[in-house]
């Protein structure tokens, strides 16, 4: 919604400065805006599209208005409280790509410049975005173009009599030109962790699994990743979780080692008394809201709250690296961790994983838009104060559109209409919690326990080994995402990250001027569409 936000709020005010006689929208300002719109649409990883229906779906118990409002708010409130966390060492000191936040600063640069070269970069820019965006409509509202299969020549493999191709494990190249935008601007490095990842887990894990008769079969499915993923996402989390963590932890005992020689990380805003007060009274809130809306012990909400700061710094590495946040996965990482804690509890499960998924989204959200900001050098304090205002907003109208559009979720959901799948999937995990180490599925402890000790060696090698080896190491993080998105978003996203390279190589001058201004293009026009074509389905 950033880039949305940013075309239409540069189009709406020139047209008032036109009408009116005032000066034109600056792009500082157009960074304010777009920020403020993103928190508002990314209030619905505050639990509106899944935690929250899912409960009521299981509990019979529908949130009254005003508690749903003030619920999704605190809860995206802690996550703006993680992102400004993390924004030193996740901005300044890693240097993340945050491919998003690239994106809506090079689309706005060129919005607002008046140069002779902007103009060529909005010819580039406008025209990609237009190919995006028919493509999208005609993809979206017409007739679907397909994804065309990858590797022909792989042999196919019979196992429990049923044919497993290479098609069916989603080795095809999926037509997406915001999937290829998002690979272009997180570099060949994320790209090639991401092909390694889709082949170690689609092209070799996934039918071990078949083979081994972990998952069952089904001869007449044409994509074999819906009944997969809900195994092969617990090695991808151990490689997110324990890399991310791995590094965080060794960046903030480098800040700790320059803090005691150097003066000038004094403010260092994780030691800041601001942002620890600021931590300390979300977590009392938060508590007393749970306690009080979902009768979750105080203990409880108070963990759940310290998951939501380790596993917002999961989720900001990897969107940072690749512009995709795993919050699905990472809520099953909490819903897992508060089934063994207080098992049977199945909305106490539900909730504190709204808490964790809900601050991890936000987090990710404000670190692009905060990216943005900081390409095109605007305030970050300003930013922040913005993304509270979406947030307030975005609750208001978020919840008021749910309770509108979906008044009955036991009886709308889960049919041909309103498939849901993110709600199928956090009930079925609430469900299966409540039995225990049950709830994970046969070998997938061993595998989410290899995950992450791979993970942790891949960042100690990363963060130890000279930067000239770099290139040689792939991400752990990104390598996990692999495991828990289709093989096809992945191949298509190692395209984009190629053809960047490709193109750096051997017209640098071409690539240096105008590639992030395609991909803007890319992202921007396929982002409007999906908004405008979204509106018309649910019409």
């Amino acid at each position: 919604m950033s880039i949305t936000a940013a075309l239409l709020g540069y189009g709406v005010w020139r047209s008032f400065a036109k009408i009116t006689g005032h000066m034109t929208w600056s792009k500082q300002e157009n960074v304010y805006n777009q920020t403020t719109a993103s928190a508002a649409a990314s209030i619905i990883s505050g639990g509106l599209v899944a935690p929250i229906p899912a409960y009521t779906m299981i509990t019979g118990n529908t949130l009254p208005l005003p508690i749903l409002m003030f619920w999704v708010c605190l809860v995206s409130l802690l996550g703006v409280i993680v992102a400004v966390g993390l924004r030193q060492q996740m901005l300044i000191n890693e240097k993340l790509v945050f491919p998003s936040g690239v994106a809506t600063a090079e689309t706005i640069n060129d919005i607002h410049s008046e140069d002779s070269q902007s103009h060529h970069k909005l010819f580039w820019l406008f025209s990609m975005g237009s190919l995006a965006f028919i493509h999208k409509i005609i993809n979206d509202l017409f007739f679907s173009i397909s994804k065309f299969p990858l590797l022909y020549f792989l042999p196919k493999a019979t196992i429990q009599g049923v044919i497993v191709s290479a098609k069916k494990l989603g080795f095809l190249i999926d037509p997406s030109f915001l999937m290829i935008g998002f690979g272009i601007i997180m570099g060949i490095r994320s790209g090639i962790s991401l092909l390694i990842g889709a082949i170690l887990c689609w092209g070799l894990l996934a039918p071990f699994i078949l083979w081994m008769q972990w998952m069952p079969l089904d001869a007449e499915i044409n994509s074999y990743f819906g009944p997969l993923v809900s195994w092969t996402l617990w090695p991808g989390v151990g490689l997110m979780v324990s890399s991310s963590l791995t590094s965080f932890l060794f960046n903030i005992s480098r800040q700790l080692k320059v803090r005691e020689h150097s003066a000038k990380n004094k403010n260092s805003i994780l030691l800041n008394p601001k942002f620890i007060f600021s931590l300390i009274l979300a977590t009392l809130v938060l508590a007393w809201a749970q306690q009080s809306i979902f009768n979750i012990p105080i203990f409880m909400g108070m963990l759940a709250v310290f998951s939501s700061i380790l596993l917002g710094v999961v989720s900001s590495r990897v969107s940072g690296e690749t512009g995709i946040p795993p919050i699905g996965a990472l809520g099953k990482v909490t819903q897992l961790t508060f089934g063994f804690l207080n098992p049977g509890q199945i909305s106490a499960n539900l909730m504190t994983a709204n808490v964790t998924g809900g601050a991890a989204g936000q987090s990710s959200d404000l670190l692009h838009d905060l990216k943005a900001g900081l390409l095109l050098k605007v305030s970050y304090k300003k930013q922040i104060v913005a993304q509270c205002i979406g947030i307030f907003m975005g609750a208001i109208v978020g919840s008021v559109v749910y309770a509108y559009l979906i008044p009955d979720p036991t009886n709308q959901l889960l049919t041909s209409q309103w498939p849901a799948p993110a709600v199928a999937t956090w009930k079925s995990v609430a469900e299966l919690v409540a039995q225990g180490s049950q709830a994970f599925p046969p070998g997938a402890q061993m595998a989410l326990i290899t995950g992450s000790i791979v993970g942790i060696l891949l960042a100690i090698l990363e963060k130890l080994l000279p930067a000239i080896y770099l290139r040689w190491i792939p991400s752990a993080s990104t390598m996990g995402l692999a495991f828990i998105i289709p093989a096809w978003t992945s191949l298509t996203m190692f395209f984009g990250a190629l053809l960047a390279y490709v193109l750096s190589r051997y017209q640098p001058s071409f690539a240096k001027k105008f590639l992030l201004v395609i991909a803007a293009g890319f992202v921007a026009g396929e982002s409007m569409a999906g908004v405008i074509s979204t509106i018309i389905s649910a019409f």
